[in-house]
C-alpha cells in the first residue's frame, strides 16, 4: 500500500537554476545534468519533475535578473550553481556575493528549499581573488539554512585532487563535463539533492 502511495504521490518540483553547467552545453539533451539527476533521483525513489533553468553563460548578476520569472510556477527546491563564468570573467567576488545573497533571500522569503552548489577560484588572478572568490559560497552556506556541496567539480579531479581529469570526465574545451563526467557528479550531488528535499 505504502509503494502505491508513493506512485500516487504529486512530484516535487526541482529547479536547477544555473549556467551552463546546469544547461547541459555541448551534451545530447539526456545527457546534461538535469535529465541525469532526475533520473538518478527517481532510480531513489524519488517523485520529482525536474526544470531545467540553465543559461549558458549567465552570470550571477544574470540570474539574479531572471530569478522573478523563473519561479512564476511553484517549485520545492532550487539548485543555485552559479558563479562561474563571474570567475571566468575575472568578475569582483563581491558583487557575485552580493547577487547570490539575494538570490538565496528571495528564495528564503518564498519558503523554498535549496542546494547552494559552490566552485574554487582558479590561481591565474592570485591567492587573493582565489581566496575571495573561494569564501563567496563558504560564507553563503554559512548564513543560510542551506544544504551546501562545495565544490562542483570534486569528483572530477584527477588524483592530486588539483588537476581536472581531463582524459576522463571533460569535453574537448576542457571546461564542460562530458556525460560519463556529468554521471559522475550526479551520482555524488545526489545524496545532498535528497537531503535538500527533506528539509
Amino acid at each position: 500500500m505504502s509503494g502505491a502511495s508513493t506512485l500516487r504521490a504529486d512530484p516535487k518540483t526541482i529547479v536547477a537554476f544555473g549556467d551552463s553547467l546546469t544547461q547541459g552545453y555541448g551534451l545530447p539533451v539526456d545527457a546534461g545534468f538535469v535529465p541525469q539527476m532526475g533520473a538518478w533521483l527517481v532510480a531513489q525513489g524519488a517523485s520529482v519533475r525536474m526544470v531545467n533553468a540553465g543559461v549558458s553563460g549567465d552570470t550571477t548578476a544574470g540570474g539574479l535578473a531572471r530569478l522573478d520569472w523563473t519561479l512564476a510556477e511553484p517549485a520545492e527546491l532550487v539548485i543555485v550553481n552559479l558563479g562561474s563564468n563571474d570567475m571566468l570573467r575575472g568578475l569582483d567576488p563581491n558583487l557575485a556575493y552580493a547577487n547570490l545573497k539575494q538570490i538565496m533571500d528571495k528564495l528564503e522569503a518564498k519558503n523554498i528549499a535549496t542546494l547552494l552548489i559552490g566552485h574554487l577560484g582558479p590561481l591565474n588572478y592570485g591567492a587573493g581573488y582565489k581566496a575571495d572568490y573561494d569564501g563567496v559560497f563558504e560564507k553563503l552556506s554559512a548564513s543560510y539554512d542551506t544544504v551546501f556541496y562545495p565544490f562542483f567539480f570534486k569528483t572530477l579531479m584527477a588524483a592530486d585532487g588539483v588537476t581536472p581529469n581531463l582524459q576522463l570526465y571533460f569535453q574537448d574545451d576542457g571546461m564542460h563535463p562530458n556525460a560519463a563526467g556529468v554521471q559522475t557528479v550526479v551520482a555524488d550531488i545526489g545524496p545532498y539533492v535528497l537531503r535538500a528535499l527533506r528539509q
